[in-house]
């Protein structure tokens, strides 16, 4: 992939002895899904999949963007003198919004810059391909211009850059655990005040498995944005009889004995799943710790229950890959992971059993659904690195 890049820089933009090559990883989030815009905890993981980039500093204004995968679009240019959303930017919009939201911080560029990136995350399957690039970017403005900002801060102008530049009202997971990776560990992450710990991975004699659906999802224009202001309208309702900032503060019995104060059904639905999906991933590291990897994944099985039934995010396509999942023999654990309406499942397999669980989940997707599901073993990767 570095080769590849570094030959896609030469051939697009011409030969630079100046030009360097970045890596920043995709990511999976093993359990607690739609908690990280309600002060919940989080546990995902980068994964060795991810975005790679070549740049080098210009002596103008000119901004140059080139995606080896999607080379029918040829070179998209921009300036810094004009760093504003745009349909015909696509995909563009992503690092553009970077420059933009380091400007936002008092980090202005006094140079454009050259860009050609290559990305081996499959697009549209949920594992953060955006997040990836809005990580890879503010990774590669900090060694190209020297900024002082750690990958921390990175994370955070990547998650602001998408919430105010691009619109979709994400929370800080897929940038944090972009950014801050480490190899064969998860990030178990409180999204309420950033604290973290890394959690090692052991699984022996077993591997995470990626099914993709293959139906394309688009976060933005999804109802991703409609769930969070549910959880918000649940929360303001909630604050006027608890002393609590977000749904993530309260426990399961707090929420049972005041969910009657929000009185749509849907909303008390829609809350729930904030909170009791937040204590799932608490017990879930618990049990990880305590090395019982079975109910860590009956957790992941619960988990995609209270998203399929609770949070209505799954569909049918995800909704086939995990059921099909669960009747599998050596399968610890399968649930859709990453916003959902499409988009992937994460399932943690005995290696024994990989074979069949790919070709009998594959075979029954197909049959229901009338196209292939893509499976991909992954590994836990670090975070963003100069290749």
């Amino acid at each position: 992939m570095k080769k590849a890049v570094l030959e896609n820089f030469e051939k697009v933009f011409g030969k630079n002895d100046k030009v360097k090559a970045y890596f920043a990883p995709g990511r999976v989030n093993l359990i607690g899904e739609h908690t990280d815009y309600n002060g919940g905890h989080v546990f995902p993981c980068a994964l060795t999949i991810g975005t790679y980039g070549a740049a080098v500093k210009r002596d103008d204004n000119k901004i140059r963007f080139y995606s080896v995968n999607q080379d029918k679009r040829g070179v998209v240019e921009t300036s810094l003198d004009d760093l504003k959303p745009s349909d015909e930017a696509g995909w563009t919009n992503y690092p553009k919004g970077v420059v933009w939201a380091f400007a936002k911080r008092g980090m202005n560029l006094d140079t454009g810059f050259d860009m050609v990136i290559y990305g081996n995350i499959p697009n549209g399957s949920g594992l953060s391909s955006s997040a990836s690039l809005e990580v890879l970017t503010g990774f590669i403005l900090r060694d190209l211009y020297g900024f002082e900002v750690s990958n921390q801060d990175i994370a955070l102008i990547g998650q602001y850059s998408e919430n105010n530049f691009n619109g979709c009202n994400c929370g800080i997971m897929d940038q944090f655990a972009a950014a801050m990776g480490k190899e064969n560990n998860a990030i178990f992450l409180d999204t309420a005040d950033l604290s973290f710990e890394y959690a090692p991975i052991a699984l022996e004699g077993a591997k995470i498995i990626i099914a993709n659906t293959n139906k394309k999802h688009k976060l933005t224009d999804s109802q991703y944005n409609a769930r969070r202001s549910t959880c918000e309208a649940a929360l303001a309702i909630l604050q006027k009889s608890l002393d609590i900032k977000t749904l993530g503060d309260l426990s399961i019995e707090e929420f049972e004995a005041n969910k009657h104060l929000l009185t749509d059904p849907d909303m008390q639905k829609k809350a729930k799943h904030a909170v009791y999906e937040n204590q799932r991933t608490i017990e879930a590291v618990k049990a990880l710790k305590a090395g019982d990897i079975n109910h860590f994944g009956e957790l992941m099985r619960q988990s995609h229950e209270s998203l399929r039934d609770d949070y209505d995010v799954t569909g049918v396509e995800l909704d086939t890959l995990a059921e099909e999942a669960w009747k599998i023999p050596g399968v610890i654990g399968s649930r859709m992971t990453g916003g959902g309406f499409g988009g992937c499942t994460v399932s943690i397999v005995k290696d024994e059993a990989i074979e069949n669980f790919k070709k009998i989940v594959g075979e029954n997707y197909k049959k229901k659904i009338g196209y292939d599901a893509t499976f991909y073993t992954v590994e836990i990767g670090g975070g963003p690195e100069v290749i």
